[in-house]
């Protein structure tokens, strides 16, 4: 059975990418750090760009494409991106790099699929995404205004997810932002709250899923012991790990229940059970 190797490069406001791979080809899920920023991180974690085979791109906000022009020109990167997204985003893409995303079933990239589906979001076509293999799925749900039957069959399939927890709350509600970003927020096309993320993992969690990775922390409205701790108290045997939003989370190896942990994710013999 092959197995996933994912990290999260960063999570946050400040800019997103997230990257799920095996042993030969690998693939993004956003590019919301500059070019350099993004093969950095990767070569810290002995990660390499020569096996991202395609970039998904979820919507059109600027911490999700911010490296996006750069980085798919530089590495001859095709760019998964719905028709909506594509023209809100205002990128100027190499067309011959552009594929349509499309709801209707997963695309292969190699022997991983990975499917796409809709989301509540103030965006003009916003979508999340599983990456799987036939044994194995990964889940990448972040940048959701609420909770619904897509995210919560999604939810179910997965061995590990990269799931938003945005906010605290108390911690808006008598925070510094104007009342109708608070609204926008927390209103239902905006972003999930530890509270309904927490909901939706006591609820859905599958038996099999090992990591979980909390991810899209607000720098003002959240806090990672205090996420990490509302988590933990309810994970059992799924490992909590906070996403950043100013580094990269080690490299973490999935295969199906069995679930390993590793800063060389190229160097199997280093693996060791977490």
């Amino acid at each position: 059975m092959s197995s996933f190797y994912l990290t999260s490069l960063n999570s946050g406001s400040n800019g997103n990418c997230y990257y799920i791979g095996n042993d030969d080809e690998a693939v993004l899920i956003d590019a919301g750090l500059s070019c350099r920023e993004t093969e950095k991180r990767m070569h810290r974690l002995g990660l390499t760009l020569k096996k991202v085979k395609a970039i998904f791109i979820s919507h059109e906000h600027g911490d999700h494409i911010r490296g996006l022009e750069v980085l798919s020109r530089k590495h001859q990167l095709p760019v998964y991106i719905s028709s909506g997204t594509l023209r809100h985003s205002g990128l100027q893409l190499d067309p011959a790099l552009v594929r349509p995303l499309s709801t209707e079933g997963p695309v292969s990239i190699g022997s991983l699929l990975i499917s796409a589906f809709r989301k509540y979001h103030d965006a003009a076509d916003p979508h999340s995404f599983t990456v799987a293999d036939g044994h194995t799925c990964i889940g990448i749900f972040t940048d959701i205004g609420k909770v619904c039957e897509n995210l919560s069959s999604h939810f179910r399939k997965c061995h590990a997810a990269f799931l938003e927890a945005n906010y605290d709350e108390v911690l808006l509600e008598k925070g510094r932002y104007p009342y109708h970003l608070k609204k926008r927020i927390r209103g239902g096309q905006g972003h999930l709250s530890n509270k309904e993320a927490l909901e939706l993992f006591i609820s859905c969690r599958p038996a099999h899923m090992s990591h979980l990775f909390l991810s899209h922390l607000s720098a003002d409205n959240n806090d990672p012991d205090l996420v990490r701790d509302l988590f933990t108290g309810q994970a059992t045997s799924t490992h909590i790990i906070i996403a950043s939003r100013y580094k990269e989370t080690p490299v973490y190896t999935v295969a199906g229940s069995n679930v390993r942990y590793s800063n060389a994710p190229q160097s199997l013999g280093q693996l060791r059970l977490f």
